[in-house]
């Protein structure tokens, strides 16, 4: 029987963590599965001692107290199993964090309170084009994700497609994943940040190679059209919305917020908790904090309904 691609996101929070999509992935899932059944059969043992000793026979108990188990259970058993744990995972995840090698596709993601900065790098690591809070990579292809913070300690995690690793301020660290099939996988910031942390969703979106080469070939063109300028693109100058974000292709060139280039064609809004479609954009525009208290856009109280409704109809556009 054939798997259905992978649909995650909104719909399918929250994403399943022990159905690894990725080859890179599968280590962790069974480096997972071993901590589980170790501690079951570790916790088994322990209770078992626990019931002999109250109940069990005296000389058993004896045996329980004494000073040679004491030794094995008490301090070999936790050295030689805690070692070989340690050994294990280590050997299991320093393939997933070793730095980039020539050829591979790279990827920086910058954790920011509460959003996700994406930019797609060439070979010499130098910014190609810039995202949010989703990215996009082809099917079958190993993927280096180069994580930064911008502000506080974040932590990148996408389950089905990698184990999860911190991102440090003033430190850059690596994560490889790949996708085994089309289809999207849904992350989670999974260290405390402040604020609205529970808020801060990310979208993985595979694509089969020549779909991902074609939406690539796509983004980096500006998504403005030339002609007059409509009502919502004069919403937007005149709330100063380009003081924070850019829009290629314009004079709107903020850097503080969300690349909007193409804002039309993601996913979701919010950094993944909110599906993108105009009813949705016009109320994040007019009250974020009340959809995502405490994240860094204000409200715009002033704008009216049909103001919100122009601007939002207009960022759909920017595809």
């Amino acid at each position: 029987m054939t798997r259905p691609a992978a649909t995650e996101g909104m719909s399918g929070w929250p994403p399943p963590v022990l159905d690894p999509g990725g080859p890179f992935a599968g280590p962790v899932n069974t480096l997972a599965w071993v901590l589980f059944v170790g501690g079951a059969i570790v916790l088994t043992i322990v209770f078992i001692a626990l019931v002999l000793a109250l109940f069990g026979p005296r000389k058993l108990k004896r045996r329980l107290g004494g000073e040679r188990l004491i030794w094995i259970g008490g301090l070999a058993f936790p050295i030689v199993v805690l070692s070989g744990l340690l050994v294990y995972g280590l050997t299991t995840t320093t393939r997933l964090t070793a730095e980039p090698r020539p050829g591979e596709m790279r990827v920086r993601v910058t954790g920011e309170m509460w959003w996700w900065r994406v930019a797609y790098l060439d070979d010499q690591g130098r910014e190609v084009l810039q995202d949010a809070n989703e990215l996009h990579i082809p099917v079958g292809q190993p993927v280096v994700i180069e994580l930064e913070s911008a502000d506080v300690i974040h932590s990148f995690w996408v389950p089905r497609l990698a184990g999860k690793v911190d991102m440090i301020p003033g430190r850059r660290n690596f994560l490889r994943f790949q996708a085994d099939e089309a289809g999207s996988f849904g992350g989670q910031c999974a260290e405390y940040c402040g604020g609205p942390h529970a808020l801060m969703g990310f979208v993985v979106i595979a694509h089969e190679p020549a779909a991902f080469a074609a939406w690539r070939g796509r983004q980096v063109q500006p998504a403005m059209a030339t002609g007059l300028p409509s009502p919502g693109q004069a919403v937007f100058d005149r709330a100063g919305c380009g003081a924070c974000h850019t829009i290629r292709g314009t004079r709107f060139n903020g850097t503080a917020g969300p690349d909007l280039t193409r804002v039309g064609s993601r996913r979701t809004l919010g950094a993944g908790i909110l599906p993108n479609n105009t009813g949705t954009m016009a109320g994040w525009i007019g009250d974020s904090q009340a959809i995502k208290p405490g994240n860094r856009m204000p409200a715009y109280p002033v704008l009216t309904g049909q103001e919100l409704r122009d601007v939002a109809t207009w960022l759909g556009e920017q595809k």
